[in-house]
Protein backbone atom coordinates (compact mmCIF):
# COMPACT_ATOMS: atom_id res chain seq x y z
CA UNK A 1 0.00 0.00 0.00
CA UNK A 2 1.58 3.52 -1.09
CA UNK A 3 1.78 6.06 1.42
CA UNK A 4 0.11 9.21 1.44
CA UNK A 5 1.15 11.95 -0.05
CA UNK A 6 1.61 14.84 2.18
CA UNK A 7 2.84 18.62 2.24
CA UNK A 8 3.41 21.00 5.23
CA UNK A 9 0.42 24.27 5.41
CA UNK A 10 0.50 27.27 7.68
CA UNK A 11 -2.16 27.58 9.96
CA UNK A 12 -2.48 31.25 9.75
CA UNK A 13 -2.51 31.98 6.16
CA UNK A 14 -2.76 28.42 4.24
CA UNK A 15 0.60 28.87 2.58
CA UNK A 16 2.03 25.49 1.85
CA UNK A 17 5.50 24.00 1.08
CA UNK A 18 6.76 20.57 -0.17
CA UNK A 19 8.71 20.05 3.19
CA UNK A 20 8.93 21.11 6.87
CA UNK A 21 10.03 24.59 7.17
CA UNK A 22 10.34 26.81 10.58
CA UNK A 23 9.25 29.66 8.86
CA UNK A 24 6.39 30.26 6.61
CA UNK A 25 7.10 31.56 3.18
CA UNK A 26 4.21 33.74 3.08
CA UNK A 27 3.07 35.24 5.80
CA UNK A 28 6.53 35.07 7.89
CA UNK A 29 5.01 33.66 10.90
CA UNK A 30 7.41 31.11 12.76
CA UNK A 31 6.35 27.42 13.55
CA UNK A 32 3.00 27.47 11.57
CA UNK A 33 3.81 24.91 9.73
CA UNK A 34 1.85 21.36 10.43
CA UNK A 35 1.30 18.50 7.82
CA UNK A 36 -1.40 17.70 6.08
CA UNK A 37 -2.59 14.89 3.44
CA UNK A 38 -2.43 16.46 0.05
CA UNK A 39 -5.55 15.23 -1.62
CA UNK A 40 -8.58 13.91 -1.00
CA UNK A 41 -10.36 10.51 -1.05
CA UNK A 42 -11.89 9.67 -4.59
CA UNK A 43 -15.32 9.73 -2.93
CA UNK A 44 -14.78 13.61 -1.46
CA UNK A 45 -14.33 14.71 -5.00
CA UNK A 46 -16.89 17.14 -6.22
CA UNK A 47 -18.59 17.08 -9.77
CA UNK A 48 -18.99 20.16 -11.88
CA UNK A 49 -22.33 21.99 -10.97
CA UNK A 50 -23.54 22.90 -13.99
CA UNK A 51 -23.24 20.76 -17.65
CA UNK A 52 -23.00 24.48 -19.58
CA UNK A 53 -21.19 25.49 -22.96
CA UNK A 54 -19.66 28.99 -23.19
CA UNK A 55 -21.91 31.78 -24.68
CA UNK A 56 -21.71 35.16 -25.54
CA UNK A 57 -22.48 37.30 -23.27
CA UNK A 58 -25.29 39.38 -24.61
CA UNK A 59 -26.80 36.14 -24.84
CA UNK A 60 -27.20 35.41 -21.35
CA UNK A 61 -30.21 36.37 -19.59
CA UNK A 62 -29.89 38.65 -16.23
CA UNK A 63 -32.20 37.44 -13.54
CA UNK A 64 -32.69 38.86 -10.00
CA UNK A 65 -31.24 37.23 -7.45
CA UNK A 66 -34.67 35.76 -4.93
CA UNK A 67 -33.92 36.59 -1.67
CA UNK A 68 -35.29 35.22 2.09
CA UNK A 69 -36.04 38.42 4.39
CA UNK A 70 -34.24 37.16 7.33
CA UNK A 71 -36.79 39.24 9.82
CA UNK A 72 -34.45 41.87 11.22
CA UNK A 73 -34.24 45.22 9.46
CA UNK A 74 -30.62 45.99 10.10
CA UNK A 75 -30.06 42.39 9.06
CA UNK A 76 -31.61 42.64 5.99
CA UNK A 77 -30.08 46.30 5.19
CA UNK A 78 -26.59 44.80 5.50
CA UNK A 79 -27.51 41.83 3.23
CA UNK A 80 -28.49 43.91 0.30
CA UNK A 81 -32.45 43.75 0.99
CA UNK A 82 -32.19 39.34 2.52
CA UNK A 83 -30.56 36.37 1.93
CA UNK A 84 -30.14 35.25 -1.63
CA UNK A 85 -31.06 31.74 -2.73
CA UNK A 86 -28.37 29.25 -2.54
CA UNK A 87 -25.97 31.80 -0.82
CA UNK A 88 -23.69 31.15 1.40
CA UNK A 89 -22.50 33.98 3.76
CA UNK A 90 -19.79 33.41 6.50
CA UNK A 91 -19.88 35.48 9.94
CA UNK A 92 -17.32 36.16 12.16
CA UNK A 93 -16.91 38.16 15.45
CA UNK A 94 -15.28 37.76 19.05
CA UNK A 95 -15.87 35.13 21.45
CA UNK A 96 -19.60 36.06 23.29
CA UNK A 97 -20.35 38.86 20.98
CA UNK A 98 -23.67 37.41 19.89
CA UNK A 99 -23.24 35.69 17.00
CA UNK A 100 -25.16 32.77 17.97
CA UNK A 101 -27.76 34.72 19.36
CA UNK A 102 -27.78 36.76 16.13
CA UNK A 103 -28.31 34.08 14.22
CA UNK A 104 -30.78 31.92 16.22
CA UNK A 105 -33.11 35.21 16.43
CA UNK A 106 -32.59 35.12 12.54
CA UNK A 107 -33.37 31.64 12.11
CA UNK A 108 -36.57 32.09 14.28
CA UNK A 109 -37.35 34.70 11.79
CA UNK A 110 -37.12 32.72 8.68
CA UNK A 111 -38.96 29.96 10.41
CA UNK A 112 -41.83 32.07 11.35
CA UNK A 113 -42.53 32.74 7.38
CA UNK A 114 -43.27 28.87 7.02
CA UNK A 115 -39.92 28.08 5.81
CA UNK A 116 -37.92 24.74 7.36
CA UNK A 117 -34.61 25.25 9.04
CA UNK A 118 -31.86 23.57 10.39
CA UNK A 119 -29.70 24.83 13.23
CA UNK A 120 -26.42 22.72 13.59
CA UNK A 121 -24.27 22.94 16.54
CA UNK A 122 -20.86 21.84 16.92
CA UNK A 123 -19.78 23.75 20.22
CA UNK A 124 -23.25 23.40 22.46
CA UNK A 125 -25.43 20.48 22.93
CA UNK A 126 -29.19 20.88 21.89
CA UNK A 127 -30.40 21.29 25.74
CA UNK A 128 -28.05 24.43 25.86
CA UNK A 129 -29.48 25.89 22.33
CA UNK A 130 -33.07 24.94 23.70
CA UNK A 131 -31.84 27.44 26.58
CA UNK A 132 -30.77 30.20 24.37
CA UNK A 133 -33.87 29.97 22.35
CA UNK A 134 -36.03 30.15 26.00
CA UNK A 135 -34.19 33.45 26.67
CA UNK A 136 -35.18 34.64 23.24
CA UNK A 137 -38.48 33.33 23.31
CA UNK A 138 -38.25 31.24 20.32
CA UNK A 139 -40.54 28.50 19.72
CA UNK A 140 -41.49 27.09 16.05
CA UNK A 141 -41.36 23.66 14.75
CA UNK A 142 -39.92 24.98 11.45
CA UNK A 143 -36.91 25.29 13.33
CA UNK A 144 -34.99 21.98 13.74
CA UNK A 145 -31.66 22.08 16.24
CA UNK A 146 -29.06 19.11 15.63
CA UNK A 147 -25.54 18.40 17.55
CA UNK A 148 -22.95 17.40 15.24
CA UNK A 149 -19.20 17.59 14.20
CA UNK A 150 -19.34 14.96 11.16
CA UNK A 151 -19.51 16.72 8.10
CA UNK A 152 -20.67 13.90 6.11
CA UNK A 153 -23.66 13.54 9.23
CA UNK A 154 -24.34 17.02 8.31
CA UNK A 155 -24.86 16.60 4.62
CA UNK A 156 -27.07 13.50 5.26
CA UNK A 157 -29.79 15.85 7.91
CA UNK A 158 -29.55 18.63 4.94
CA UNK A 159 -30.09 15.91 2.45
CA UNK A 160 -32.87 14.31 4.20
CA UNK A 161 -34.43 17.20 5.71
CA UNK A 162 -34.23 19.15 2.94
CA UNK A 163 -34.45 22.75 4.99
CA UNK A 164 -34.32 26.12 3.12
CA UNK A 165 -31.73 27.73 5.48
CA UNK A 166 -29.15 25.98 7.43
CA UNK A 167 -26.62 27.55 10.16
CA UNK A 168 -23.22 25.48 10.76
CA UNK A 169 -22.07 27.05 14.23
CA UNK A 170 -19.18 27.15 13.67
CA UNK A 171 -17.03 25.49 10.90
CA UNK A 172 -13.94 25.59 12.87
CA UNK A 173 -15.25 22.58 15.05
CA UNK A 174 -16.44 20.47 11.77
CA UNK A 175 -14.65 18.07 10.10
CA UNK A 176 -14.52 15.61 7.35
CA UNK A 177 -13.66 12.05 8.31
CA UNK A 178 -11.46 11.30 5.04
CA UNK A 179 -9.01 14.04 6.08
CA UNK A 180 -6.57 12.78 9.11
CA UNK A 181 -5.92 16.39 10.17
CA UNK A 182 -7.60 17.50 13.17
CA UNK A 183 -10.71 20.27 13.44
CA UNK A 184 -9.97 23.56 12.73
CA UNK A 185 -6.74 22.87 10.15
CA UNK A 186 -6.22 24.69 7.25
CA UNK A 187 -7.45 21.22 5.45
CA UNK A 188 -10.88 20.94 7.55
CA UNK A 189 -11.50 24.17 7.43
CA UNK A 190 -11.14 24.92 3.94
CA UNK A 191 -12.62 21.34 2.63
CA UNK A 192 -15.48 21.44 4.68
CA UNK A 193 -16.71 25.08 3.87
CA UNK A 194 -15.92 24.13 -0.06
CA UNK A 195 -18.00 20.95 0.34
CA UNK A 196 -21.14 23.25 2.46
CA UNK A 197 -20.37 26.00 -0.68
CA UNK A 198 -20.76 23.47 -2.82
CA UNK A 199 -24.25 21.82 -1.50
CA UNK A 200 -25.82 25.76 -1.61
CA UNK A 201 -24.75 26.35 -4.95
CA UNK A 202 -26.29 22.68 -6.39
CA UNK A 203 -29.76 22.69 -4.29
CA UNK A 204 -30.46 26.50 -3.87
CA UNK A 205 -29.93 26.08 0.52
CA UNK A 206 -28.58 29.44 2.03
CA UNK A 207 -26.13 28.08 4.57
CA UNK A 208 -24.68 30.64 6.98
CA UNK A 209 -21.58 29.71 8.56
CA UNK A 210 -20.04 31.08 12.06
CA UNK A 211 -16.84 31.32 11.89
CA UNK A 212 -14.16 32.66 15.00
CA UNK A 213 -11.85 35.41 15.33
CA UNK A 214 -8.16 35.66 15.83
CA UNK A 215 -6.31 37.77 18.07
CA UNK A 216 -5.94 39.87 15.05
CA UNK A 217 -9.52 40.30 14.70
CA UNK A 218 -9.45 38.31 11.89
CA UNK A 219 -11.71 34.75 10.84
CA UNK A 220 -9.40 31.64 12.05
CA UNK A 221 -8.14 29.38 9.51
CA UNK A 222 -7.42 29.91 5.70
CA UNK A 223 -7.88 33.45 4.18
CA UNK A 224 -9.43 30.82 1.24
CA UNK A 225 -12.39 30.32 3.35
CA UNK A 226 -13.49 33.98 2.83
CA UNK A 227 -12.72 33.91 -0.94
CA UNK A 228 -15.32 30.52 -1.17
CA UNK A 229 -18.38 32.01 0.32
CA UNK A 230 -20.97 34.65 -1.40
CA UNK A 231 -20.87 37.17 1.54
CA UNK A 232 -18.47 37.72 4.42
CA UNK A 233 -19.53 39.88 7.68
CA UNK A 234 -18.06 41.05 11.14
CA UNK A 235 -19.95 41.53 14.03
CA UNK A 236 -18.41 44.04 16.04
CA UNK A 237 -18.66 45.74 19.64
CA UNK A 238 -17.18 45.69 23.12
CA UNK A 239 -18.70 42.77 25.28
CA UNK A 240 -19.23 45.23 28.29
CA UNK A 241 -21.70 47.46 26.15
CA UNK A 242 -25.03 47.10 24.79
CA UNK A 243 -24.22 48.26 21.10
CA UNK A 244 -23.72 45.81 18.40
CA UNK A 245 -22.25 46.28 14.70
CA UNK A 246 -22.69 43.97 11.95
CA UNK A 247 -20.59 45.58 8.86
CA UNK A 248 -19.73 43.63 5.15
CA UNK A 249 -16.44 43.33 3.95
CA UNK A 250 -17.57 41.24 0.89
CA UNK A 251 -20.90 40.99 -0.80
CA UNK A 252 -21.25 39.72 -4.44
CA UNK A 253 -24.83 40.82 -3.81
CA UNK A 254 -24.87 44.42 -2.48
CA UNK A 255 -22.67 47.11 -1.07
CA UNK A 256 -20.29 46.53 1.30
CA UNK A 257 -20.85 49.71 2.74
CA UNK A 258 -23.70 49.33 4.71
CA UNK A 259 -23.26 48.47 8.79
CA UNK A 260 -26.43 47.37 10.65
CA UNK A 261 -26.54 48.49 14.71
CA UNK A 262 -28.19 46.44 17.13
CA UNK A 263 -28.17 46.85 21.05
CA UNK A 264 -28.03 43.70 23.57
CA UNK A 265 -30.85 43.07 25.73
CA UNK A 266 -31.98 40.73 27.87
CA UNK A 267 -34.60 39.11 25.21
CA UNK A 268 -31.76 38.96 22.69
CA UNK A 269 -30.30 41.72 19.72
CA UNK A 270 -32.80 44.48 18.83
CA UNK A 271 -32.31 46.64 15.33
CA UNK A 272 -31.65 50.14 16.62
CA UNK A 273 -33.51 52.40 13.29
CA UNK A 274 -31.91 55.22 14.99
CA UNK A 275 -28.09 54.87 15.48
CA UNK A 276 -27.82 58.61 15.80
CA UNK A 277 -29.60 59.35 18.82
CA UNK A 278 -28.11 55.84 19.88
CA UNK A 279 -24.37 56.98 19.51
CA UNK A 280 -25.27 60.63 21.35
CA UNK A 281 -27.55 59.30 23.87
CA UNK A 282 -24.52 60.61 26.48
CA UNK A 283 -23.16 63.13 25.38
CA UNK A 284 -21.58 65.74 27.56
CA UNK A 285 -22.20 69.27 26.64
CA UNK A 286 -19.97 70.77 29.13
CA UNK A 287 -16.06 70.97 28.61
CA UNK A 288 -13.83 71.19 25.84
CA UNK A 289 -12.44 68.91 23.16
CA UNK A 290 -15.90 67.34 21.82
CA UNK A 291 -17.46 68.19 18.32
CA UNK A 292 -20.53 66.19 16.48
CA UNK A 293 -19.53 64.80 13.04
CA UNK A 294 -22.11 63.73 10.36
CA UNK A 295 -20.32 60.15 8.73
CA UNK A 296 -22.02 58.01 5.50
CA UNK A 297 -21.51 54.29 5.67
CA UNK A 298 -23.33 53.33 2.79
CA UNK A 299 -26.58 54.71 2.28
CA UNK A 300 -26.93 55.79 5.89
CA UNK A 301 -26.14 59.39 7.48
CA UNK A 302 -25.39 58.96 11.62
CA UNK A 303 -24.30 61.43 13.90
CA UNK A 304 -20.51 60.50 16.09
CA UNK A 305 -19.34 62.24 18.71
CA UNK A 306 -15.46 62.80 18.54
CA UNK A 307 -13.97 64.20 22.00
CA UNK A 308 -10.01 64.64 21.81
CA UNK A 309 -7.45 65.50 25.43
CA UNK A 310 -4.82 67.70 24.86
CA UNK A 311 -2.38 67.51 27.72
CA UNK A 312 1.09 68.56 28.71
CA UNK A 313 3.57 65.44 28.49
CA UNK A 314 5.25 64.70 31.53
CA UNK A 315 7.10 61.79 31.05
CA UNK A 316 9.61 62.51 28.05
CA UNK A 317 8.16 61.33 24.04
CA UNK A 318 4.29 62.47 23.84
CA UNK A 319 1.88 59.69 23.68
CA UNK A 320 -0.46 59.93 20.45
CA UNK A 321 -3.89 57.46 21.65
CA UNK A 322 -6.58 57.11 18.82
CA UNK A 323 -9.62 54.59 19.51
CA UNK A 324 -11.94 54.71 16.40
CA UNK A 325 -9.88 56.68 14.00
CA UNK A 326 -7.12 56.27 11.80
CA UNK A 327 -3.98 56.57 13.64
CA UNK A 328 -2.10 58.21 10.95
CA UNK A 329 -4.25 59.98 9.77
CA UNK A 330 -4.98 61.91 13.29
CA UNK A 331 -1.20 62.49 13.45
CA UNK A 332 -1.26 64.40 10.17
CA UNK A 333 -3.42 66.54 11.75
CA UNK A 334 -1.73 67.18 14.56
CA UNK A 335 1.12 68.14 12.31
CA UNK A 336 -1.24 70.47 10.64
CA UNK A 337 -2.76 71.90 13.50
CA UNK A 338 1.15 73.03 15.01
CA UNK A 339 2.15 74.10 11.18
CA UNK A 340 -0.75 75.94 9.53
CA UNK A 341 -2.72 77.05 12.53
CA UNK A 342 0.67 78.01 15.10
CA UNK A 343 -0.55 75.28 18.06
CA UNK A 344 2.13 74.05 19.78
CA UNK A 345 1.38 70.41 19.78
CA UNK A 346 4.96 68.86 19.72
CA UNK A 347 5.10 68.70 23.65
CA UNK A 348 1.33 67.18 24.11
CA UNK A 349 -0.27 64.04 25.03
CA UNK A 350 -2.86 63.44 22.40
CA UNK A 351 -5.48 61.32 22.81
CA UNK A 352 -8.78 60.90 20.39
CA UNK A 353 -11.79 58.82 21.35
CA UNK A 354 -14.92 58.02 18.44
CA UNK A 355 -17.48 57.71 21.51
CA UNK A 356 -19.80 54.50 21.47
CA UNK A 357 -16.81 51.69 19.72
CA UNK A 358 -17.89 53.32 16.43
CA UNK A 359 -15.39 53.29 13.55
CA UNK A 360 -14.96 56.29 11.37
CA UNK A 361 -12.75 55.79 8.29
CA UNK A 362 -14.13 58.85 6.00
CA UNK A 363 -11.94 61.93 5.12
CA UNK A 364 -14.90 64.26 6.49
CA UNK A 365 -13.98 63.36 9.31
CA UNK A 366 -10.97 65.04 9.24
CA UNK A 367 -12.51 68.86 10.49
CA UNK A 368 -13.89 67.48 13.45
CA UNK A 369 -11.38 65.39 14.73
CA UNK A 370 -8.83 68.50 13.82
CA UNK A 371 -11.33 70.82 16.17
CA UNK A 372 -11.74 68.67 18.59
CA UNK A 373 -8.04 68.90 19.28
CA UNK A 374 -7.18 72.56 18.90
CA UNK A 375 -10.13 72.85 21.18
CA UNK A 376 -9.20 71.00 24.28
CA UNK A 377 -5.65 72.41 23.40
CA UNK A 378 -7.19 75.89 23.99
CA UNK A 379 -9.46 75.02 26.60
CA UNK A 380 -12.20 76.26 24.73
CA UNK A 381 -15.94 74.93 23.95
CA UNK A 382 -17.52 74.47 20.49
CA UNK A 383 -21.21 75.16 20.43
CA UNK A 384 -23.50 72.44 21.41
CA UNK A 385 -25.30 72.68 18.20
CA UNK A 386 -22.50 72.94 16.07
CA UNK A 387 -21.79 69.88 13.47
CA UNK A 388 -18.82 70.14 11.46
CA UNK A 389 -17.41 67.86 8.50
CA UNK A 390 -14.62 68.56 5.57
CA UNK A 391 -11.45 66.46 4.45
CA UNK A 392 -8.20 68.73 6.01
CA UNK A 393 -5.14 68.72 3.49
CA UNK A 394 -1.49 69.47 4.28
CA UNK A 395 -1.87 72.94 3.70
CA UNK A 396 -4.54 73.17 6.23
CA UNK A 397 -7.57 73.99 3.28
CA UNK A 398 -10.63 72.25 4.18
CA UNK A 399 -11.92 70.39 1.21
CA UNK A 400 -15.45 69.58 -0.16
CA UNK A 401 -16.92 66.01 0.86
CA UNK A 402 -19.75 64.41 -0.50
CA UNK A 403 -23.89 63.68 0.32
CA UNK A 404 -23.95 67.15 2.22
CA UNK A 405 -27.71 67.05 2.27
CA UNK A 406 -27.94 63.53 3.65
CA UNK A 407 -25.79 64.53 6.68
CA UNK A 408 -27.21 67.67 6.97
CA UNK A 409 -30.68 66.07 7.54
CA UNK A 410 -29.64 63.88 9.85
CA UNK A 411 -28.13 66.68 11.76
CA UNK A 412 -31.32 68.78 12.06
CA UNK A 413 -33.31 65.89 12.43
CA UNK A 414 -31.35 65.92 16.22
CA UNK A 415 -31.57 69.45 16.73
CA UNK A 416 -28.53 70.45 15.09
CA UNK A 417 -28.93 74.54 13.89
CA UNK A 418 -25.28 75.10 12.84
CA UNK A 419 -22.74 73.67 10.45
CA UNK A 420 -19.53 74.27 9.21
CA UNK A 421 -19.03 73.26 5.75
CA UNK A 422 -15.89 73.32 3.44
CA UNK A 423 -16.45 76.43 0.94
CA UNK A 424 -16.41 74.16 -2.14
CA UNK A 425 -19.51 72.73 -0.75
CA UNK A 426 -23.15 74.92 -1.15
CA UNK A 427 -25.38 74.42 1.35
CA UNK A 428 -28.86 72.57 0.29
CA UNK A 429 -31.32 74.63 -0.39
CA UNK A 430 -34.16 71.96 0.21
CA UNK A 431 -32.76 72.66 3.90
CA UNK A 432 -34.13 75.69 6.29
CA UNK A 433 -33.37 76.27 9.75
CA UNK A 434 -29.73 76.07 9.97
CA UNK A 435 -27.09 77.95 10.02
CA UNK A 436 -23.91 77.51 7.49
CA UNK A 437 -20.73 78.71 7.78
CA UNK A 438 -18.36 78.30 4.95
CA UNK A 439 -14.75 77.47 5.44
CA UNK A 440 -11.62 77.77 3.18
CA UNK A 441 -8.56 77.13 5.76
CA UNK A 442 -8.44 75.15 9.24
CA UNK A 443 -7.59 78.66 10.90
CA UNK A 444 -11.00 80.11 9.54
CA UNK A 445 -12.75 77.05 11.59
CA UNK A 446 -11.30 77.68 15.02
CA UNK A 447 -12.90 80.92 14.97
CA UNK A 448 -15.76 79.40 15.69
CA UNK A 449 -14.70 78.21 19.37
CA UNK A 450 -16.05 80.00 22.28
Amino acid sequence: MSKAKTRYVCQQCGGASPKWVGRCPECGEWNTMAEEAVEAPAEQRRPALLRAHPQPITQVRAEAEPRIPCGLSEFDRVLGGGAVLGSAVLIGGDPGIGKSTLLLQVCAAVAAQGKRVLYVSSEESVAQTKLRAERLAIASDNLLVVAETSLEQILSHIENGQPQFVVIDSIQMVYAPGFPSAPGTVTQVRECGAELVYLAKRTGVTVFLIGHVTKEGAIAGPRVLEHLVDTVLYFEGERFQAFRILRAVKNRFGSTNEIGVFEMREAGLVPVQNPSGFFLTQRSRQGSGSVVVPCIEGTRAFLVEVQALISRANFGVPERKVSGADYNRVCMLLAVLEKRAGLMLGGQDAFVNIVGGVRVDEPAADLGIALAMASSFRDKRLPDDLVALGEVGLAGEVRGVGKIEARLKEAQKLGFRRVILPHDNEYPKSLTGMTARHVSTLAEAMEEMV
